[in-house]
Formats: C-alpha cells, structure tokens, sequence
C-alpha cells in the first residue's frame, strides 16, 4: 500500500534534509526530485554549453535514468543554475513527471521533495509540507555547503543566486513554485535540523 509524502519549499530551506530524515524514520523510500533537473541540467552543460538550447535541453531530458541520480557532479553551483533554468521549459517538466508519479506511488510508501510536489506531481499526497526559510538564512546554509566542498565563492554571489533562482521558480509559467493550499508550512529559519526533522515527523504520523 502506498503512503505518500511531498515535501515542497526554496532552495536550501533544508527540505532535503528534511525528507532523508523522514524517509529514514518511516522506512520509505526518497526522491529529491531536484536530482532529475540537475541530472538534465548537467547534461546540457557538458553537451550544449551555457546557451541551454530549448530543443537540445528538451531532447536530453527524455533520457534520464535512475542511475544518473547517483552522479557525484550534480552538487555545484553550476548545474543548480543550469537545473533551474532547464526546470522552466514545460516540455523538460512534462517528460520528467512519469518517472517521479511512478516512484511516488510505489508500494511500502514514498517521500518526494522539490517544487510542485504537492501541486503538480502528486496534488492527492496523504501529507504535503512546505518547507521554507528566510532568503538571508538560506543563503548562509548554501554559502556554507559550498566553501566546505572547496568551492570559491562569496556570501554576496550565492545570496544573489538564491533571490535569482527564487524568482526564477516563483514565475515561472510551468509548475511555478508555491505552497499547496493543503500544506503545512514549516520555517526553519530559527529551527535546528532535530526540531524541524521532529516536527515533520509529528505531522506526518498523526494523517498516519
């Protein structure tokens, strides 16, 4: 029997923290959707270059396989802009929506997370969450991921990146970016990972 999850929110809100934890604490299997633009948005870096030709982008996301979800250069700051921008063409969500239905309604249940989760691709999930945080503290988490992986970048480039992608995924016409009206909200501005994992967890075993 399945149980769905979907986990909705920004860029480094901390959903995907989120969501491994829940995953790990039900026993359910996890998808970071995210994986699957950025699997797209890799590809057409290395094959197209920066310029992201729709068509090319739209043809490359036709050929993702669940195995590409385990490639250790999806996490640069690069491809994150690169997914986001793939993430915008109807076409590339359209061609993506299959793979992540059917991973959701696997049997044993199933925790999604990314950005039209609870809007888009499973609007019937038995809980919806939408993590967020302010633009400013999710700015530090993702300057703070970056230089501990030795990349060189600054506060004021990833705050720029974070408002940029924000707006990006907030307007775009396809699947933009919004809570559910059905979903709990849950800000970790202040939270640390233990509260927010905890009161994840609480919300979802009391629909259980």
């Amino acid at each position: 029997m399945s149980f769905i999850v979907a986990i909705d929110g920004p860029a480094a809100a901390g959903k995907g923290t989120v969501s491994k934890a829940v995953a790990e604490h039900f026993g359910f299997a996890h998808l970071d959707t995210g994986l699957l633009y950025r699997v797209v948005g890799r590809a057409a870096l290395a094959s197209i270059g920066p310029s992201l030709d729709p068509e090319r982008v739209i043809a490359l996301s036709t050929d993702v396989n669940p195995e590409d979800l385990h490639r250790t250069d999806l996490r640069t700051a690069a491809v994150a802009q690169a997914a986001s921008k793939v993430a915008a063409i109807p076409e590339v969500r359209a061609n993506l929506v299959a793979f992540q239905r059917e991973f959701a309604n696997r049997s044993g249940g199933a925790v999604l997370d990314g950005r039209d989760i609870g809007t888009v691709i499973c609007p019937d999930a038995d809980v919806k969450l939408f993590v967020t945080a302010s633009t400013e503290r999710r700015a530090e988490r993702r300057y703070k991921e970056l230089a501990e992986r030795g990349e060189e970048t600054s506060y004021e480039g990833v705050l720029a990146d974070v408002i940029a992608r924000d707006k990006r995924d907030s307007e775009r016409e396809s699947a933009p970016l919004v809570a559910s009206e059905d979903a709990h909200l849950l800000d970790t501005s202040e939270m640390t990972i233990a509260e927010a994992v905890a009161e994840a967890i609480a919300i979802i075993d009391a629909k259980r």
